[in-house]
């Protein structure tokens, strides 16, 4: 049986008790704040909702990605959505 799956989109995201995030397969972080996190990943858009959001650990080289704090929801979006104008301002806003 031949597997099908890239290794390239390959992601895991394991949540403890609502409080401690860890995400494999992190591309890039977008905007971060204590209520909001959006992050790029290999599968998609993440935006990750809470309270007293901290990011503990982001490692581009190993695409790894630690939260900790009250953990409300996950939300996946199409990553072509990058070039929104919502998104777009981010964006300006770091490189300018």
């Amino acid at each position: 049986m031949e597997d099908n799956r890239k290794t390239s989109s390959f992601q895991n995201i394991v949540l403890e008790n609502r409080e401690k995030l860890n995400i494999t397969g992190i591309v890039d972080v977008f905007s971060f704040d204590d209520q909001i996190i959006i992050i790029e990943t290999e599968l998609g858009l993440l935006t990750i909702k809470g309270e007293n959001l901290k990011i503990n650990k982001l490692s581009l080289d190993t695409s790894d990605f630690t939260v900790d704090g009250k953990i409300a929801s996950l939300s996946y979006s199409d990553a072509s959505n990058i070039g929104t104008k919502k998104n777009k301002g981010i964006l300006s806003k770091i490189f300018k």
